[in-house]
């Protein structure tokens, strides 16, 4: 009992001190694209109704799941957090069918809303780099199948249809305007290009400035990829200048959709965050490297920045991600991911209290709308 009770004070004390150093020094204010990615793949998670405590501590708006948990999708109910839930990739075989799409949709979203925010639906997460290369048949059928027992359910204009890409989808993507997507999946590609297009929908986007760095250190610069003052890269063929690779990894995917005829269409990050520990083989994985990425990454937020072929639209970022997840495969770094602990306290401090002295208010609210300007390339 007392250390249960221990627990329960730690979490506390570490959601305290996080919402200080986010919103009592009104950092948050004016940020207006900014989510976070909310993985369950942890032995301990605190229990739904803390997380939505959590978060509107932290003044965030947005999240993002990677199922349609029920527990969340309850405790979420009457709050201001604006989701998007997840098909997994396994139940695209079935929902492709418009009569299982629509019990889906009946079953999993439409007796949540609109008292929960579902803002968006991802089909599948990373389905045409996945290993099975058959899901990316099932794909745009379970997408158009999705959407249309959303228009059947009059829900069509509330929540969005995409699915999140890894930039492994690209075949080239330096210098970003020489972009393009591999030409095996170019076909299905196309048509679910086609889809965002007739539908107003984003493309989602999850890029790692960790992995290019990790990959070759040597060749690309530390303060490049964290945000850090650097002399960064003009491409050559636009001289558009780039001071960090982020912004030029969402403008090669403007480029390569453009390469195959579709200019219109908004690019937002789905995924995006640097890890605090990894193996001795994952250069660069530290909670030092962790806590400066996203510092500069939410200060971008705060200016409500676009890429440099974009200026002029709020780029729209969810980070990965608000805890380590202790229970996932892989190499060390994909377990230490978060802000914070499964046990709630900080993973690290971000140290943000003193980039928001400016703030004039240290209660004011945040809205993070989708209220992009849509601008072609």
């Amino acid at each position: 009992m007392v250390t249960f009770l221990r627990r329960i004070v730690m979490m506390i004390h570490g959601f305290l001190l996080f919402s200080l150093c986010f919103s009592d020094y009104g950092f948050l204010q004016g940020v207006t694209s900014l989510g976070i990615n909310y993985g369950q793949v942890g032995s301990n998670l605190p229990q739904p109704d803390r997380v939505l405590d959590l978060l509107s501590s932290l003044k965030l708006t947005k999240a993002r799941i990677y199922d349609t948990n029920p527990q969340i999708l309850t405790a979420f109910a009457n709050s201001n957090i604006e989701l998007i839930v997840t098909i997994e990739n396994q139940m695209l075989p079935v929902v492709m069918d418009p009569q299982q799409s629509l019990q889906w949709v009946s079953t999993h979203i439409k007796p949540y809303f609109p008292a929960t925010k579902i803002t968006g639906i991802a089909v599948g997460n990373e389905v045409f780099t996945d290993d099975d290369t058959t899901l990316i048949g099932y794909l745009v059928p379970a997408i158009l199948s999705i959407h249309g027992a959303l228009v059947q359910l009059g829900l069509d204009k509330y929540i969005q249809v995409s699915t999140p890409n890894s930039l492994a989808v690209l075949e080239e993507s330096f210098p970003p305007s020489a972009a393009s997507f591999k030409s095996e999946v170019s076909v299905v590609m196309s048509q679910f290009l086609q889809f965002l297009s007739s539908t107003g929908s984003p493309f989602w986007i999850n890029a790692y400035t960790y992995f290019a760095y990790k990959d070759d250190p040597n060749m690309i610069s530390l303060d490049y990829v964290l945000f850090n003052r650097n002399p960064g890269m003009i491409d050559p063929y636009t001289k558009l200048h780039y001071d960090n690779m982020l912004y030029a990894q969402v403008d090669a995917v403007v480029y390569a959709m453009f390469r195959l005829g579709y200019g219109g269409i908004e690019v937002r990050v789905s995924e995006t965050g640097w890890p605090s520990k990894g193996d001795p083989n994952e250069i660069g994985a530290t909670a030092e490297n962790a806590a400066v990425y996203n510092r500069n990454l939410l200060t971008r937020q705060m200016n409500n920045e676009g890429t440099p072929l974009r200026p002029d639209m709020r780029l729209e970022v969810y980070l990965f991600a608000l805890f380590n997840e202790d229970m996932k495969p892989g190499p060390t770094s994909e377990r230490n991911y978060g802000l914070f602990q499964p046990d709630g306290t900080m993973a690290y401090n971000v140290g943000l209290p003193a980039l928001a002295t400016t703030s004039s208010t240290s209660s004011a609210s945040i809205s993070l709308t989708s209220s992009a300007t849509k601008v072609k390339p």
